[in-house]
């Protein structure tokens, strides 16, 4: 016991001795204090005081003291880091899967939710996405650890264009559960634009093609041997002016084609009643309709008939369908627009004329852009080529069918079905 405390007062006055230069700096300043005039009393004072701050900070707080030691690492079972991804993943604004090393979902993300509908826990991937492509990429970063992306197009409920990409979830412990982050970055837009703007030109210069060329014709006709001829000057004005509204309505239809085109893949998310839009296309269209010598009748049920939809672009279909059916069924003096709902089941607007008919060949076709089953008939009724191929756009973005019966000699029938 002696032996202890012996060696414990000399570890302490080594410690004490090991500050000699904190002792020195005391006596400088105790000498220091007496040389300027100060009292000797007051400066033995001094340096008392200094030596036993020295002599209290080099001695140890006391025999409870306790060293910490350093933490040590706790052999266990690896972490899980899957709480949290699955916490982060809700603050992206991407669709995004979470899979394990067998290539199943483990999760999603609520903009994958959102995007692709609930997935089940537990499916494999395959059952979801059946590309090859996206498959081999998968595996491919399964078996390397490497990120993998490629491009990949969904053609159902709409077309849309993804940057689909796969990596692991890097982890600073070797022997974590092995984690991959499935990700799809939507570039419909970009991809629509490019072809858009593609189209649009390809488009312009075919149709405009004409009108250009005949308005340069009467141009250098009056020019030249129509200079003085007044008579001929006025027609080739009204001609004139016929292609330029020609080449305007062309343009606002491609205008208007490529606005629905960008929205396609956002469905409606509003009620609208259905009888009073076809009421209002009927008294819009009615002085066309008795320059022609239509008539124009409605069936409508008495109980109101709603579907999910746009009222505008609603308003847009009908009027393509019902002032189609008067200009090229002219000669049946009567078109029939009648609303029906199924009870429990879908709700259909049928326009039916009893025109010429459209031959069986050409029924399949009649969406596509500028596809006319007579060119000049078309024309001669200042038709563009684009009201069906926008009547398409509209509906598929309605998530609703254009169904076309055609009878020749009979007339034709275009119901339109939510």
């Amino acid at each position: 016991m002696t032996d202890e405390s012996g060696d414990s007062w000399r570890g302490d006055l080594r410690r004490v001795f090991s500050a000699w230069i904190y002792v020195l700096a005391a006596a400088v300043l105790a000498i220091g204090a007496w040389a300027t005039g100060a009292a000797t009393g007051y400066a033995v004072t001094l340096f008392v005081v200094l030596f036993l701050l020295v002599v209290f900070r080099q001695l140890p707080a006391g025999p409870d003291e306790i060293e910490i030691a350093p933490a040590q690492m706790v052999d266990g079972p690896p972490a899980d880091p899957l709480p949290l991804i699955l916490g982060s993943l809700d603050a992206l604004d991407l669709p995004i899967f979470v899979l394990n090393a067998s290539s199943e979902l483990i999760a999603g993300n609520q903009e994958a939710d959102k995007v692709f509908g609930t997935l089940p826990v537990g499916l494999h991937v395959s059952t979801r996405w059946r590309s090859p492509g996206i498959l081999d990429m998968i595996r491919e970063t399964i078996e390397t650890g490497e990120p993998n992306q490629m491009e990949h197009s969904e053609r159902l409920p709409s077309e849309r264009v993804y940057i689909v990409r796969v990596a692991p979830v890097l982890s600073d412990e070797t022997t974590a559960i092995p984690y991959f982050l499935l990700s799809f970055r939507d570039i419909s837009e970009l991809r629509r634009l490019d072809r858009m703007r593609s189209d649009f030109v390809a488009n312009a210069s075919h149709e405009l093609r004409t009108p250009l060329a005949s308005l340069r014709g009467f141009i250098e006709t009056m020019q030249g041997p129509a200079r003085d001829d007044a008579k001929a000057k006025d027609r080739f004005l009204a001609i004139m002016l016929d292609q330029a509204n020609r080449m305007s309505r062309l343009v606002d239809d491609l205008l208007s084609l490529s606005r629905l085109e960008l929205k396609a893949h956002l469905p409606p998310d509003q009620k609208v009643e259905l009888a009073p839009i076809l009421g209002h296309v009927r008294d819009s269209l009615a002085p066309l309709a008795n320059e022609l010598g239509v008539e124009i009748r409605l069936d409508l049920p008495a109980e109101k008939v709603e579907v999910m939809g746009e009222r505008d672009e609603l308003v847009q279909v009908f009027e393509n369908l019902i002032e189609n059916a008067c200009k090229y069924g002219q000669d049946g003096k009567v078109v029939e627009v009648s609303l029906r709902q199924e009870p429990g089941g879908a709700t259909e607007v049928s326009v039916r004329d009893h025109g010429p008919g459209i031959p069986r060949e050409h029924v399949p076709r009649l969406t596509e852009r500028f596809y006319r089953v007579n060119v000049e008939d078309s024309r001669s009724k200042k038709g563009t080529g684009l009201g069906l191929a926008i009547v398409k756009h509209i509906l598929t973005r309605h998530r609703a069918r254009l169904i076309v019966r055609s009878t020749l000699g009979s007339g034709s029938e275009f119901t339109v079905r939510f």
